[in-house]
């Protein structure tokens, strides 16, 4: 998948020195498949490049992102039982 991200200086970069650049990635979080219903649940949102996860009852508190190859393995070894 090809995506092309605009990236900005993060605004607590100082002026002339090494800076962190950021870039927004619009994610629409979906409650897993895996979650019960009225229960503690797990959002999942697709990344360009990865996936995202989060707390469907905490939203605000933030993500753990992952890479497609760590994403991937991940859902290989849930397929295969091993986690």
């Amino acid at each position: 998948m090809s995506i092309h991200l605009e990236f900005h200086k993060s605004s607590y970069s100082a002026q002339g020195q090494a800076c962190v650049e950021v870039a927004h990635v619009p994610a629409g979080f979906r409650t897993s498949s895996h979650s019960a219903q009225n229960q503690n649940c797990v959002e999942v949102a697709d990344l360009p490049c990865g996936a995202a996860v989060r707390d469907s009852k905490r939203p605000d508190a933030g993500h753990l992102a992952f890479a497609w190859a760590e994403w991937s393995a991940f859902i290989a070894n849930v397929r295969n039982g091993e986690l």
